[in-house]
C-alpha cells in the first residue's frame, strides 16, 4: 500500500527522528511510504491540522504520485480526520491507528488479541461521535421498525456491550496472573522485567540469557506478549524469574497502556527492571525519558532499575559496568547479538538479587517478635 507520511514540526523535541521513527512503524505496517510532506506550525490548524494550504500540497502527492493511504505523525481529531478524508479523497490515519494497526497484526496470544482488540474498540468509540453522520438514520421499513434507536446509538451500544465483556475476560486473566505471581511470592523468587523502547533488542536480550526461541525482528512491536523464563543464576540466589515485555514508543496510545496494563503488570511487580537501552541511537536519551514516562504512567516508577546500553557493537563501546554513588550498579554495556558483556549483567542480576535477600530479612529481622515488643514498649512511653 502506497502511502503519504505528514509530520508537522511544532518546535519540540528531535523532529527528524519522529519522521524517521514514522517511516519504521508504517514499514511495520507493511506500508509503502512514497511521499513525506514536513511543514512547521505553531498550533495544530482547528479544521485540518496542517491548514488548507498544506492540505492541498498533500493532495498534490496523493494525485501525482497515485497514493492509497496519508498518514499523520500526529493524534488526529475525529473531526480533522473526516475533514482531511473528504478533502484528500483516500483513507487518512493518524499515529494512534497506526499503532493499534501494528498491535493488531502482531498479537500472537489470546490475551493479546482480547488486549488490542479492547484498545481499538476504544478509539473507535470516540470516531463514531458526530462521526459518522450517514449512521444517524432511523431504521425503517417492514418488520424492522423498532423503538426509534439511530443506528450510531446502535453502534455505541454494541461496542459498549463488547467492551464490557473484553474487560471482563482480561480481569479474570489477571486474577490467574495474580495467583502465579503469588505462587512465586511465596517461593521467594526473584523476577526481572525487561522494559526498554520499541526495538531496542530485549527480545534479543531475552532469548540470549534464556535460550527461549522468542521471535526477534528489526521492525518496531515484533513482540507483544510477555514472556516469562526461569534462569538459574548459580547457588548464591539459585533461579530468577525474566520476563520480556511490549516495546515502548514516542506517544503511545493511552488506550494501549490501559488494554495492556495486565501484561505490563509484570513489570510493576518485578523486583528489578533491565531498562535495555539503543546504545547506537542517536535519540536514546529522549528513548529512555519515554520510556520511564510510560513506567510513571503504569506505576513501575519506583522499582530499582539497570540501564542495559545494548548494541555496543553498533555503537563502537566497550563491554563495561557502572556504579551510582552509593555503589549501586547503574549501568552495564552489552551487546545482545555478540554475547558481548552478558557475563557481566548476570553479576548485576545476582548482585541485585542478594541485595533484595539481604534487605528482605533484614525486614524479617526487624519484625521478629522481640522487636515488636521493644518497639511497642518504646512508643508506650
Amino acid at each position: 500500500m502506497r502511502a503519504a507520511l505528514v509530520g508537522v514540526d511544532f518546535g519540540q523535541g528531535d523532529f527528524a527522528a519522529s519522521i524517521e521513527e514514522l517511516m519504521l512503524l508504517a514499514r511495520s505496517a507493511g506500508v509503502n511510504p512514497v511521499a513525506t510532506v514536513t511543514g512547521k506550525r505553531s498550533s495544530p490548524d482547528a479544521a485540518y491540522f496542517v491548514g488548507s494550504g498544506k492540505a492541498d500540497e498533500i493532495g498534490h502527492a496523493v494525485q501525482d504520485q497515485q497514493l492509497e493511504i496519508v498518514i499523520f505523525n500526529h493524534a488526529l481529531s475525529p473531526a480533522q480526520q473526516r475533514n482531511l478524508e473528504k478533502r484528500l479523497n483516500v483513507r487518512v490515519l493518524d499515529r494512534t491507528s497506526l499503532i493499534l494497526d501494528i498491535f493488531a497484526q502482531r498479537a500472537q496470544s489470546h490475551e493479546g488479541k482480547l488486549q488490542v482488540e479492547l484498545a481499538q474498540l476504544q478509539h473507535l468509540a470516540t470516531r463514531l461521535i458526530r462521526g459518522w453522520t450517514h449512521l444517524e438514520r432511523q431504521k425503517g421499513g417492514i418488520g424492522l421498525r423498532g423503538p426509534g434507536e439511530t443506528q450510531l446509538e446502535t453502534d455505541r451500544r454494541l461496542i459498549g456491550e463488547r467492551v464490557k465483556m473484553l474487560r471482563a475476560r482480561l480481569a479474570k486473566l489477571r486474577k490467574q496472573h495474580e495467583t502465579q505471581r503469588r505462587a512465586r511470592g511465596r517461593n521467594n523468587t526473584f523476577s526481572v522485567s525487561l522494559v526498554g523502547y520499541t526495538n531496542a533488542g530485549k527480545s534479543t536480550l531475552f532469548n540470549s540469557m534464556t535460550k527461549a526461541g522468542v521471535y526477534v525482528a528489526d521492525q518496531l512491536f515484533a513482540t507483544l506478549d510477555t514472556t516469562s523464563r526461569r534462569v538459574y543464576m548459580g547457588e548464591e540466589v539459585g533461579t530468577v524469574v525474566v520476563s520480556d515485555t511490549v516495546g515502548f514508543v514516542r506517544e503511545l496510545p493511552h488506550q494501549l497502556v490501559a488494554a495492556f496494563r495486565a501484561t505490563l503488570e509484570e513489570t510493576i511487580h518485578a523486583d528489578l527492571l533491565l531498562h535495555v537501552v539503543d546504545a547506537a541511537s542517536p535519540v536514546r536519551m529522549e528513548q529512555i525519558e519515554q520510556v520511564n514516562l510510560v513506567l510513571k504512567e503504569i506505576g513501575a516508577d519506583h522499582i530499582p532499575q539497570i540501564l542495559v546500553w545494548n548494541k555496543i557493537d553498533a555503537a563502537g563501546l566497550e563491554p563495561s559496568v557502572e556504579r551510582d554513588e552509593y555503589d549501586k550498579i547503574s549501568r552495564v554495556f552489552i551487546s545482545a547479538r555478540t554475547g558481548q558483556g552478558l557475563d557481566l549483567l548476570r553479576g548485576a542480576i545476582t548482585e541485585a538479587a542478594r541485595d533484595a535477600q539481604d534487605r528482605a530479612g533484614a525486614e524479617e529481622d526487624y519484625m521478629a517478635p522481640d522487636s515488636i515488643s521493644t518497639f511497642t514498649h518504646v512508643g508506650s512511653h
